[in-house]
């Protein structure tokens, strides 16, 4: 009975996972959100079967619907194209309380709960910038090594930080709702400039159109996504050499998504923008962003743990407190741990 309790282990977790088990699924995701040996293992496992399914960040300032329209997304996607089955990552803001997620908004997804060929997963950001869980990649090449062709990630809204969601999706849906006052804001955050698909949600709302024509004259100037660099020491990833002519405009769609409006038009858009991607040098550059980014990240994770097991708590919480009392600045301490 007692080996019974013990966790099972990650190569046979990792087999009925793939194999359709949604148990076994949910708890390779836990460990995988846990970090570790453990979470290396499994990925590295999976890692061959990924790279298949279509992966689409949807993100905006809170209060825009993006929770209703994701779940109109994955509703209609079942609904007409049953065969495509569908993984949805919800990306909570952390409770200050509990520390886990709020999970507020999936209320609004319960009725995809019974659909068997639709997966709902909500991760805590647990203090992550950027609007992602740390393990979020993570959790998306699980779902997308499990079979899932459509996956979703809905972020929470952050503001600025959130064009970190453009380094995780192939596509990214950029969700703007008429009144909220903030079209100056999403092009001073940079929301704008990470968009490839733009939508108006609660278009039955007065001034709408005033919010469609904004957004436009922000394209018009100049203000349309070109690709995501990235600017990390690791390597240098030349930009791709499309002509201006043939770069992607990001279309601007208006939807009611409470009334399943425009959801169609949304997922046409959809798989326009996958289709260019494949025709297109943009496609192959934002890969190789995404895999610099994320061996960047793995480099700097292992490597830190790494440093901080060798010089052990107490080393480290003494030098915290010389840096607190101002007995060494900062940066000296840090070159001292390196040494």
């Amino acid at each position: 009975m007692a080996n019974s309790r013990l966790p099972e282990a990650i190569p046979a977790l990792v087999d009925r996972a793939l194999q359709g088990d949604r148990r076994a699924l949910s708890r390779l995701i836990s460990r995988v959100e846990n970090g570790g040996v453990e979470a290396w293992s499994a990925l590295a496992l999976i890692y061959p079967r990924t790279g298949q399914a279509q992966i689409v960040g949807v993100t905006g300032a809170p209060g825009t619907g993006k929770s209703t329209l994701v779940s109109e997304l994955a509703k209609h996607t079942r609904r007409h194209h049953p065969e495509i089955t569908v993984g949805i990552v919800a990306v909570d803001p952390t409770s200050p309380f509990s520390g886990g997620a709020v999970l507020g908004d999936r209320i609004r997804m319960r009725d995809l709960s019974g659909d068997a060929g639709v997966f709902i997963r909500s991760m805590a950001t647990r203090g992550s910038l950027g609007g992602l869980a740390r393990a979020t990649t993570d959790v998306v090449k699980v779902l997308d090594a499990a079979g899932f062709q459509l996956i979703l990630i809905e972020t929470v809204g952050a503001g600025q930080s959130e064009i970190d969601i453009a380094r995780t999706a192939d596509t990214v849906i950029v969700v703007e709702a008429p009144g909220l006052g903030d079209e100056v804001q999403a092009i001073k955050a940079g929301i704008l400039e990470i968009a490839d698909v733009l939508v108006v949600n609660k278009a039955d709302r007065d001034g709408v159109q005033s919010t469609v024509n904004a957004l436009h004259t922000m394209i018009d100037l100049g203000k349309a996504p070109t690709s995501v660099l990235h600017h990390g020491h690791l390597t240098t990833i030349a930009a791709p050499l499309d002509a201006p002519t043939d770069r992607w405009r990001p279309p601007i769609l208006k939807t009611i998504a409470s009334e399943s409006t425009g959801i169609a038009e949304v997922l046409d858009a959809m798989a326009q923008h996958c289709a260019y991607l494949s025709d297109h040098p943009e496609g192959q550059q934002r890969a190789k962003v995404r895999a610099a980014i994320e061996l960047e990240t793995i480099l700097r994770e292992a490597l830190l743990q790494r440093l901080l097991d060798r010089i052990g708590p107490a080393e480290l919480n003494r030098t915290i407190e010389q840096v607190a009392a101002r007995a060494i600045d900062p940066y000296s301490a840090a070159q001292q741990l390196l040494s």
